[in-house]
């Protein structure tokens, strides 16, 4: 009885044991990783040979697979690269966007005609040849037809195929750019093309609208062809056809959304990744859109971007592995190289960029030329690379750098007495045009610095202020940072004069490796980016007449004498150095590149993502 009893037992537990079983492999059979163990209470009744019954409680021990929900899985699965964006975008509108935030972001989610490689070469993009016309005036650029328009569902995740992208796209996007209407910063940059200024400056309300902007010299000839007219026969046409603010454009999201159109959940992109979130001041994430023409090119799938203003904190992120590419914080850089493994992810390279102080020119006290020149005399900018920014940069007396076509940045006879040798002699010769501007000891001398938020401005603003106090002891200098939209806003060109500073600090980088692109692009008195309000009609003659001058050697004369005038003559801004990237990156980023003009092309960057998992134990 006994025996019996105990093979009938024995029998119910392999039920149990084959049931559990049964359960467990109706689970995902791909799930990863360790099986947690749990405790599964089963009550039987045995009936033994005498027709008695007992009631059994028994435990067993089973192992439960954990499943995942599909997106889960797929994300744990998708190479995710994690930066920092530095602030808030102002904006992803291509017609509207002024600042590297934004064109950054843009670059990855739009396409463009044209793009430079990383030696500054323009190439072909979205346009696969263009030809030139006899006249040297319409350049014929010829499309993919593979292009397309993609959608987000927010609800889904699904990336679906909107219709094909096509040359009145283009059209679309550079007509918008110029329409009064938009008012875009930058429409200037294209004033070059036939009919864009006439059309840029019109009345929308006047009965000929149409008419004007019919008569800009951009036309979808059909899906796959697009002409661009110039006014004049210009060599780098081409390259401002690079330009985000020439991308194509979708009229009716656009249309749809109004100036809203951008946000996640309604934009519409054609580029390498699409827009996944937009937490504002928090968050912008981007997904790799799979119909892209390059997508198989295209390794990592997902950017993950925060949005953290202060260097030291983006470095301590890095250094928890919650970041893949970072600046490296001005104060650290003295740790990090003294640091075995630090020091090996230090990155410095020389880009084509400028950091300047510009002057509000019309604004006293730096409405006097004597103030600008006296002020921008008394930076030590060796001082400045050598214990503040520390980064290998160039003191720059230009404001186009190396690289740029028409650059003086090796002539000294174009401000020289911004980095003489002898330190003493440029203070001397500060401090006597100083005086000679009526303030002697910088007496009665009142000045505003400002910067958008950031530790590395602040500690820049900080060592400028003590210079001046050094050169200018009874002067009074106060510094005030700005978070990187208002700041924008506040130094606009058509902002009230009483709410800007009298110094403010920006940077320019190579849109388009050419003079055009910095003396004219910035401070032609017409210009959206002219924030130093600075005004000489020789110097607007001169860059624009440049522009179109055929002859290469004479245009190089002509930009030397256009930065005697800037920077030299009138000294309408201070260029403090030329920039190198600084740039924190884990090893198992295999492929970085620090674009030489336009945003930076995540969609080109690789990484090796098994060592990523590996380094931060996923």
């Amino acid at each position: 009885m006994k025996r019996r009893y105990m093979t009938s037992f024995a029998l119910i537990l392999l039920l149990i044991s084959l049931l559990a079983a049964c359960n467990t492999a109706q689970n995902d059979p791909d799930a990863q990783g360790d099986q947690p163990v749990t405790e599964q209470v089963v009550t039987v009744v045995v009936t033994s040979e005498t027709d008695q019954t007992e009631t059994k409680t028994v435990t067993q021990i089973v192992e439960v697979t954990a499943t995942l929900p599909p997106e889960e899985v797929d994300a744990m699965n998708m190479v995710t690269m994690e930066i920092n964006h530095g602030a808030e975008p102002p904006s992803l509108d291509p017609s509207i966007a002024t600042d590297a935030t934004s064109v950054n972001v843009i670059t990855n989610i739009f396409v463009g005609l044209t793009r430079f490689d990383a030696q500054a070469d323009v190439e072909p993009w979205a346009a696969t040849d263009w030809t030139l016309s006899e006249d040297g005036r319409t350049y014929t650029f010829k499309l993919r037809d593979d292009l397309s328009w993609v959608y987000r569902n927010p609800s889904t995740g699904e990336i679906e195929e909107v219709r094909p992208l096509t040359a009145a796209d283009f059209e679309y996007g550079i007509k918008r750019t110029l329409n009064p209407e938009t008012a875009s910063d930058y429409a200037y940059v294209l004033y070059a093309i036939e009919g864009a200024e006439a059309y840029n400056t019109a009345d929308p309300e006047a009965e000929d609208f149409a008419d004007v902007e019919a008569a800009v010299g951009v036309t979808a000839v059909d899906d796959t062809t697009l002409d661009v007219t110039f006014a004049d026969p210009i060599g780098y046409g081409p390259a401002i056809m690079g330009m985000w603010i020439t991308y194509a454009q979708p009229a009716e999201t656009i249309e749809e959304w109004g100036e809203g159109w951008t946000e996640a959940g309604r934009i519409v992109t054609s580029g390498a990744y699409t827009l996944e979130l937009w937490n504002h001041n928090a968050e912008l994430d981007l997904i790799k859109n799979p119909m892209y023409f390059e997508a198989d090119d295209v390794q990592i799938d997902r950017i993950k971007g925060a949005m953290i203003t202060e260097d030291s904190t983006a470095m301590s992120l890095y250094e928890s592995g919650g970041l893949d590419i970072t600046n490296a914080p001005l104060a650290d850089l003295d740790r990090i190289r003294a640091d075995e493994t630090l020091n090996q992810e230090l990155n410095i390279a020389p880009t084509t960029c400028t950091y300047y102080y510009g002057f509000v020119n019309n604004k006293p006290p730096t409405d006097d030329p004597l103030v600008r020149k006296a002020l921008s005399a008394a930076i030590d900018r060796t001082s400045l690379i050598d214990n503040v920014t520390k980064g290998g940069q160039l003191p720059a007396h230009s404001f186009a750098p190396p690289g740029i076509f028409g650059n003086v940045a090796d002539d000294m006879s174009v401000g020289g007495w911004m980095v003489m040798d002898n330190y003493a002699d440029q203070l001397a010769q500060a401090q006597a045009w100083m005086e000679e501007a009526g303030y002697p000891n910088g007496e009665g001398l009142e000045l505003l610095i400002m910067h958008n938020t950031s530790e590395a401005h602040a500690a820049i603003a900080q060592a400028i202020q003590a210079m001046w106090a050094e050169a200018f002891p009874l002067g009074n200098v106060t510094i005030e940072n700005q978070e990187w939209g208002v700041f924008l806003d506040t130094i606009a060109p058509d902002a009230p004069i009483e709410e800007k500073p009298n110094v403010y600090r920006l940077g320019w980088c190579a849109d388009y490796p050419d003079q055009n692109n910095w003396v004219n692009d910035v401070f032609n008195s017409a210009s959206g980016n002219n924030s130093a309000m600075y005004s000489n009609p020789d110097f607007d003659a001169l860059v624009e007449a440049a522009a179109i001058e055929p002859d290469q050697e004479k245009r190089l004369e002509m930009y030397k004498e256009a930065e005697t005038l800037l920077v030299d003559t009138d000294a309408a801004i201070a260029p403090i150095y030329y920039f190198t990237t600084v740039q924190m990156r884990k090893p198992y980023m295999t492929n970085v590149i620090v674009a030489p003009a336009g945003g930076n092309p995540w969609y080109q960057y690789t990484m090796d993502w098994e060592a990523k998992k590996e380094a931060t134990g996923q």
